[in-house]
């Protein structure tokens, strides 16, 4: 007789990890599948910087969650709060006239207690002093409500929330790609699988759990769903994100739900390798993106600045400005700063495989940046910048200084200092994606929507892999968070299945 799990995860990335900890924590027997071999495990969120977003009223409900919570600098730090109706507005912002949906109301509703059950499985996480804070009046002031990340960043989320499921008996299986789904008596049944050798098995089991992401390393679906400039994207993550979970939930008349045409994009180093470098560690391959476009100023192909930079946080604007980067001509852009901010900026630009040029004088730089073939627009853009900036207001990082432009038709509204004092930078980007927003309707206990409104029996989503709950863009640290909290929904809702299929 064949050997039947409880739950079956596809996947190994932190949405994967969280309902495979919930259906271990149930009682179930679990089986981890992923097509990656074990040093490229992990889906997406080994690329993040593992920050978290949730709501918390201030420094109090932060110390449970925290790996030292003796750090001799938490006396001195200004967390702040992060409230419900906050985490709302912000996402609100990014809804595009939309109100809030059913998904988005539980990711705000159920982040805290998620963030007070990864801790309890022993899961934490350290304050982001290197990127989320600026010292001020010897304190150390938080901002843009994104306050912990996991030691290690994405790494060290992935390893801490494996071990959690090693620990509880949990088994993973690499080199081991879903392929389809195996259906029996009008319920999903388990997973048909395929090695990278060729070699298939079918692995049985009484509820299956897709966590294995959206589509975005898919040029093909990435022309069709966003658009045509889609298929010249960077790729900021794993190769492994094809889109084959939505395929085999489609096969079985599962609901398409979200905004397939949108997705999370960074600003991205222009000459990266098309997958981040999977030569170099996981940790070092996010510094491909550059996010400090606040600091300075963007110009495209034509010389032309295109975005407000100092809009917002950078927490609320990156994933919409690399979206605009990608769509402008030639699908990149140079980021321009002078010696002033080279020290705020962060450790992405100074990354050894950090493409860059450099002159002592605004003029030699402009002669540096190719792809812009009418330098003269650049001086131009520069000093009518230069000519707008308000002197009259100190530039302050730590808030939204209101140090803006005057009188130009696309304005910089925060932090905008002139660009004036030698040696430049100037950093060439484009585009890169992240993860797509088009997934799957789940139910309230993670399962899949069948387009007749049911549940399929059996069939569970996580992850990327669950439609509405970003539209437009989305706040920073929102992506892992969203992913714990429908991870261990569909993981609780997986093994209840499991032990109902089991005693019938």
């Amino acid at each position: 007789m064949s050997e039947v799990w409880d739950v079956v995860v596809i996947g190994s990335g932190s949405a994967a990890l969280c309902a495979a900890i919930a259906a271990k924590e149930k009682g179930s027997r679990v089986l981890i599948i992923e097509k990656a071999t074990e040093d490229l495990a992990g889906g997406n969120s080994k690329y993040t910087a593992g920050a978290m977003r949730f709501v918390y009223n201030g420094n109090d409900d932060l110390i449970p969650l925290l790996q030292n919570p003796d750090d001799p600098r938490i006396p001195n730090t200004e967390f702040g709060q992060y409230t419900a109706e906050k985490f709302g507005a912000d996402l609100l912002g990014f809804n595009g006239g939309r109100p809030l949906s059913v998904e988005q109301r539980d990711l705000i509703g159920k982040s805290y207690e998620t963030m007070r059950w990864l801790a309890d499985n022993n899961v934490k996480f350290e304050p982001i002093y290197s990127r989320q804070t600026f010292e001020k009046d010897g304190k150390y002031i938080f901002w843009g409500g994104l306050t912990l990340a996991a030691e290690h960043e994405g790494v060290g989320l992935v390893e801490a929330e494996m071990r959690a499921f090693k620990a509880m008996g949990g088994e993973i299986r690499y080199d081991c790609a879903a392929v389809d789904l195996i259906v029996k008596d009008g319920r999903v049944a388990g997973v048909k699988t395929r090695s990278g050798s060729g070699e298939t098995a079918d692995i049985e089991a009484r509820a299956v759990v897709l966590g294995c992401g959206g589509f975005e390393s898919n040029a093909k679906l990435r022309e069709k769903y966003i658009g045509a400039d889609w298929a010249k994207a960077k790729v900021r993550g794993t190769p492994h994100n094809e889109g084959i979970g939505l395929e085999m939930a489609f096969k079985l008349g599962a609901q398409a739900y979200g905004l397939y045409d949108g997705c999370h994009a960074t600003p991205m180093d222009l000459h990266m390798p098309e997958y981040g470098n999977l030569d170099i560690p996981h940790e070092q391959r996010k510094n491909y993106r550059k996010i400090c476009y606040f600091l300075g100023v963007m110009v495209n192909a034509k010389g032309d600045r295109f975005v407000d930079e100092g809009k917002d946080f950078r927490n609320y604007t990156y994933a919409q400005f690399g979206r605009a980067v990608l769509e402008q001509p030639g699908h990149f852009a140079w980021q321009i700063f002078d010696s002033k901010v080279d020290h705020l900026l962060y450790e992405e630009y100074r990354f050894s495989d950090a493409h860059y040029v450099e002159a002592d004088t605004l003029d030699a730089l402009i002669e540096k940046l190719d792809g812009i073939d009418d330098k003269d627009a650049v001086r131009k853009t520069l000093a009518d910048y230069n000519a707008a900036v308000n002197a009259d207001v100190a530039f302050d990082p730590t808030i939204k200084d209101g140090k803006n432009t005057k009188g130009l038709s696309l304005p910089k509204s925060n932090w905008a200092q002139k660009i004036d004092t030698g040696p430049f930078k100037a950093y060439p980007v484009t585009g890169g994606i992240t993860f797509t927003y088009g997934g799957l309707k789940v139910s309230d206990h993670g399962g899949v929507v069948h387009e007749n409104g049911r549940d399929i029996p059996g069939l569970y989503a996580c992850g990327e892999m669950v439609g509405g709950v970003f539209y437009e863009g989305y706040p920073g640290g929102s992506g892992l968070t969203s992913g714990a909290v429908f991870g261990r929904r569909a993981g609780y809702g997986a093994a209840q299945f499991a032990t109902q299929t089991l005693a019938a």
